[in-house]
């Protein structure tokens, strides 16, 4: 943050750089309609919601709330009480309620074989696996009640007030229960916290037991810019959808529940994201080398020196964005002479509501040599001492 002692150094800064990224808003896209029962579209990374269709209705998920199944993994993991090699038995439980004999999603588990769990978080992901999330619920608290009581308890330290957990697998139970803003939630803490696990939520197949099956995602199929997360279906829920995609630096997380058929999942999915895309338009902020201000030199022969971006600075802003971002400029400094062009000398960050949406580097923009005047030295150190950088 500009601290204080930088103010009147940076606020003429400030005044130009916020400047620039208002401009005359775009008309917005029509208002938009969905056949679907329930549906949410967030912007990841801001958490803007920019539609939203009965999304605090409790609902029954089905395997979409696998997703607090595996983040409970991924918290495990990156706490380091699990690794990718440990294996986790399939007991007949996981066999016969999640395995072949189930009916169910399957990634058709051995009875009483031991899996790896690097196989059964593609099995959970991709397949989506009742044995696998039986077997790493039973794994990892003893059983899966136990271990849906810990997803209720992860649930509200992650601020999701209202969803409740019975099952590691979304498989029917009345008391099973989320809403679509909450699962939303869940899918931007995943890609935020965890995206060295992010790529299985795109991971097209998985082959286990020799048989291939195909990621039930339809959005990445065809969709530019998709890249996850989870579907779910029970004859309770209908057709349930959790999907993200990205284009031009900007995430949308979308959630639709509760679709009669695949079709019309897969239709209002894409829909839906049209939408929202069209909400953005890429507003250039700064050309490469523009001048966003300045910053001072200690002990140089010029007091200042120029701050330049040296990249097109290009943001995807929506209409209500553009008016309301805001700039902090972070400052780096002391910068002391001699300072040599291209030096990093601070950051140019754009921010919503708290959130940072960009940020970029900045650099001197010349070479400032250092004083020769002994008086001149003594002066700056002084300054700097009472007022510092």
């Amino acid at each position: 943050m500009i601290t204080h002692r930088l103010l009147a150094i940076l606020c003429g800064i400030l005044l130009i750089v916020t400047g620039t990224v208002a401009q005359t808003p775009p008309p917005l896209p029509p208002p938009l309609d969905t056949t679907v029962p329930t549906a949410i579209l967030v912007d990841a990374r801001t958490g803007n919601v920019f539609f939203e269709k009965n999304a605090d209705q409790l609902i029954a998920p089905a395997s979409t709330s696998k997703l607090m199944t595996a983040i409970l993994i991924f918290d495990a993991l990156k706490a380091g009480k699990l690794t990718m090699d440990q294996e986790f038995l399939i007991s007949e439980d996981a066999w016969r309620r999640g395995g072949a004999p189930s009916g169910g999603s399957t990634m058709y588990a051995a009875l009483n074989s031991r899996v790896k769990l690097s196989d059964l978080i593609q099995g959970i992901i991709v397949q989506s696996a009742n044995d696998g999330c039986i077997a790493v619920a039973e794994g990892m608290a003893g059983s899966e009640q136990a271990f849906a009581e810990q997803m209720t308890r992860r649930a509200r330290e992650l601020g999701l007030t209202k969803s409740v957990f019975r099952n590691s697998t979304g498989l029917p139970d009345p008391e099973h229960l989320m809403t679509a803003r909450e699962l939303a939630i869940l899918a931007q803490y995943i890609v935020k916290a965890y995206p060295e696990y992010y790529h299985y939520y795109s991971q097209p197949s998985f082959t286990w037991n020799k048989i291939m099956q195909k990621n039930r995602n339809p959005l990445l199929v065809d969709y530019p810019g998709a890249d996850g997360m989870k579907t779910g279906y029970t004859k309770e829920a209908g057709y349930n959808l959790v999907g993200s995609a990205m284009r031009d630096g900007r995430r949308l997380v979308l959630v639709v529940a509760g679709a009669a058929t695949l079709e019309e999942r897969r239709r209002e999915a894409q829909k839906i994201l049209d939408w929202g895309f069209k909400q953005f338009r890429p507003i250039e902020v700064y050309s490469a080398n523009d001048r966003v201000g300045r910053a001072r030199v200690w002990g140089g022969e010029t007091r200042w020196v120029d701050l330049v971006t040296r990249k097109d600075i290009w943001l995807m802003l929506s209409s209500v964005e553009q008016q309301k971002v805001t700039v902090d400029l972070r400052y780096d400094g002391p910068l002391m002479a001699p300072v040599k062009p291209g030096t990093k000398a601070g950051t140019i960050e754009f921010n919503l509501d708290g959130r940072t949406l960009a940020e970029f580097p900045l650099e001197t923009a010349a070479e400032i040599g250092a004083v020769n005047s002994m008086w001149l030295k003594a002066w700056d150190s002084m300054v700097y001492m009472v007022f510092g950088g």
